[in-house]
């Protein structure tokens, strides 16, 4: 009877135990995070959504930009590369490809038509990964003259701000925006006074690329 007795309760003991460790080990299943999504790994691996640069409407390709010129399922065509002084760029089998004054999409569809001579039915597509041709100017009387990059719509007051602001002896009543349109030099006239009063506030104008502001 004592060898009966004692048999069951170790029997009880050890399936007590068993169902105390499964039950702890669902519980900690429970806590655990759940796993990314493929998709989103992938993503974050390749890192080409943070690669791309954000393309405005009105975005022509210019020199010193940087491309991603990628083919489906061909290594050796991708890559990215710059847009050189004269406007071209340098891709295996097409050699110099013109691609400054086209949008990405125009040079893409030239991509493809000019690959035909190569691959039967190719998948191309262009992105921009730097836009070092868009690039406003201001000098002389601020505290941080130079060139700098046009990523979105930003008028003289605002670079004018993003240079540091007007030194104390700038004419403030005369400074100028010289802008190239159709071969022509054009000049603006901006009134920084007049503006910061809420006065003709049309003159400060959104800047396009390669526009000079200058600060006498």
């Amino acid at each position: 009877m004592t060898y009966r007795f004692r048999s069951r309760n170790i029997a009880n003991l050890t399936l007590a135990l068993s169902l105390a460790a499964g039950l702890m080990s669902t519980r900690a299943a429970a806590q655990q995070p759940p796993a990314a999504a493929p998709q989103a790994d992938a993503v974050a691996a390749s890192g080409s959504v943070a690669a791309a640069a954000a393309v405005p409407a009105d975005y022509i390709i210019g020199p010193e930009d940087v491309l991603s010129v990628v083919y489906w399922r061909d290594k050796d065509m991708t890559g990215d590369v710059a847009v050189r002084s004269d406007g071209k760029i340098s891709l295996p089998l097409l050699n110099d490809v013109q691609a400054a004054g086209l949008t990405p999409t125009q040079l893409r569809d030239h991509l493809v038509e000019a690959s035909k001579d190569y691959f039967e039915d190719p998948s191309v597509s262009v992105g921009v990964k730097q836009m070092n041709s868009r690039k406003v100017f201001i000098t002389g009387e601020v505290f941080k003259p130079g060139p700098y990059p046009l990523v979105g719509p930003t008028t003289v007051l605002e670079l004018i701000s993003i240079a540091g602001g007007l030194k104390d002896y700038a004419d403030r009543k005369n400074i100028l925006i010289v802008r190239t349109e159709n071969g022509r030099p054009m000049s603006y006239l901006f009134n920084y006074k007049d503006v910061v009063s809420r006065k003709n506030l049309g003159q400060n104008i959104e800047l396009k690329p390669r526009d000079t502001v200058i600060v006498p």
